[in-house]
């Protein structure tokens, strides 16, 4: 009797898989074609993801900023190759999609900032405002770039302080490089007193200048009388030199421009108050009794 059962099931499972002969096809091929797109999409985005990572770090991207930018756009092409291969096999997208959607709008008004500061970041190793190694004052901070991260940059200050700055704050706001150009302009206010000759201050501060090699001579020099200030005579004295000779050069110009000034005998001015005392008689006092 159990025989009879088992050649019962068997036969009824073979009619079974004969009337639906084609239903079942049809689900083989949508379950293989499902598997080989996933395959050739995990492909395709290893591939480019990797051509990506290539490209940007051949241009002096950032290598944080070339892997995080390789790694979103494998996920994006395999997020659109899981979506493909869940239609093959008849599971409806458009609710899929609906709900990748909403999650990442979820995702992105909770990481607004984040979000902010890290495009901020890829247009500063994009467009390379400011590089590692430069001096730069970007308004509320001032040091040399120590690196350029995702979402913020570290910068050295000139007392040796760590400064990190949100990258939306650097973008949003000005950038003043000082490292950028090779030549830089130095500037002078030179004082002397009212009774000096103003040829020959001239003469004696166009002679410390030419004496000077780091100089450059031929981005031009300018001297002259500026201001007549209320105690003294302003000269100003406009020179370039290459960057990284800048400071050094104007605190050995400005001690040059001192001693030289000395050696002809024209002082530098001081602040003079003049003060007069005037004696007047005593007032009259009318005595009563």
């Amino acid at each position: 009797m159990e025989d009879l059962n088992v050649v019962n099931d068997i036969n009824h499972a073979e009619n079974w898989l004969i009337q639906n002969q084609k239903l079942l096809l049809g689900y083989i091929i949508n379950l293989t074609s499902a598997i080989v797109i996933l395959i050739v999409g995990l492909f395709v985005a290893r591939i480019i993801a990797n051509g990506v990572n290539k490209v940007l770090l051949t241009r002096n991207i950032d290598s944080t900023i070339s892997g995080f930018l390789a790694a979103l756009a494998r996920y994006v092409i395999i997020t659109f190759t899981l979506i493909a291969s869940l239609g093959c096999i008849g599971v409806q997208t458009t609710s899929v999609i609906t709900i990748l959607g909403a999650a990442g709008m979820a995702i992105g008004l909770a990481l607004q900032g984040s979000l902010s500061n890290f495009a901020a970041g890829v247009l500063l190793v994009t467009l390379r405002p400011l590089r590692t190694g430069e001096y730069v004052d970007l308004g509320t901070v001032a040091g040399t770039v120590t690196n350029v991260h995702i979402f913020y940059t570290t910068l050295r200050t000139l007392d040796g302080k760590i400064a990190i700055v949100p990258n939306g704050k650097i973008v949003s706001g000005n950038i003043i490089n000082y490292s950028r150009e090779p030549a830089r302009r130095n500037e002078f206010i030179i004082c002397v007193s009212y009774n000096s000759n103003i040829d020959l201050v001239i003469n004696i501060l166009h002679e410390v200048i030419n004496t000077d090699d780091r100089v450059l001579k031929d981005r031009g020099v300018i001297i002259g009388l500026s201001e007549l200030g209320p105690f003294s005579l302003n000269f100003i004295v406009r020179c370039w030199s290459n960057t990284d000779d800048l400071n050094i050069v104007y605190w050995d110009l400005m001690a040059k421009f001192k001693k030289a000034l000395d050696s002809n005998n024209i002082d530098a001015p001081y602040p003079k108050i003049n003060v007069h005392v005037y004696k007047t008689k005593k007032p009259f006092k009318k005595k009563f009794k």
